[in-house]
């Protein structure tokens, strides 16, 4: 018998439309991860992209639990001197709550090189409304 490996043009891509209202962060996060991978398929590769796109909507109401609000920070640099920037979640809420979703899920993915495709099938909004209406098929 013979192992079957999918080939990059076999892939079909599904969407799947995720509401963050209510959804722990953490929980959330490792779902959307599942689907942008691939692994919730049977044809699943780990050499090859073959996962799906995941649109996640209402951002700005995903819940964290304990003391996270307040305590949880991101950290990032730029690279330079004095380039040092840490963002509280409270803060990062308000701002851009999209972008609290994008970082976890893309901290939870290997860092190789299949990670920037898959967060580029990731879409997340702060509220209702997307334009990806059409794409889903439930």
């Amino acid at each position: 018998m013979k192992t079957y490996q999918p080939k990059q043009s076999e892939v079909k891509r599904n969407w799947h439309l995720i509401d963050a209202k209510g959804a722990v962060l953490g929980r959330l996060a490792t779902q959307v991860a599942t689907y942008l991978i691939g692994k919730h398929k049977a044809e699943y590769s780990t050499h090859m992209d073959s996962g799906d796109y995941v649109v996640v909507i209402n951002a700005k109401e995903v819940k964290v639990t304990g003391n996270k609000e307040k305590a949880k920070t991101y950290y990032s640099h730029s690279g330079y001197p004095g380039g040092f920037k840490e963002v509280k979640l409270s803060k990062l809420r308000l701002d851009r709550p999209a972008r609290i979703i994008q970082l976890a899920v893309k901290r939870m993915m290997a860092t190789n090189r299949l990670r920037d495709k898959r967060m580029a099938r990731l879409k997340v909004f702060s509220g209702e409304t997307n334009q990806f209406k059409d794409k889903f098929t439930k």
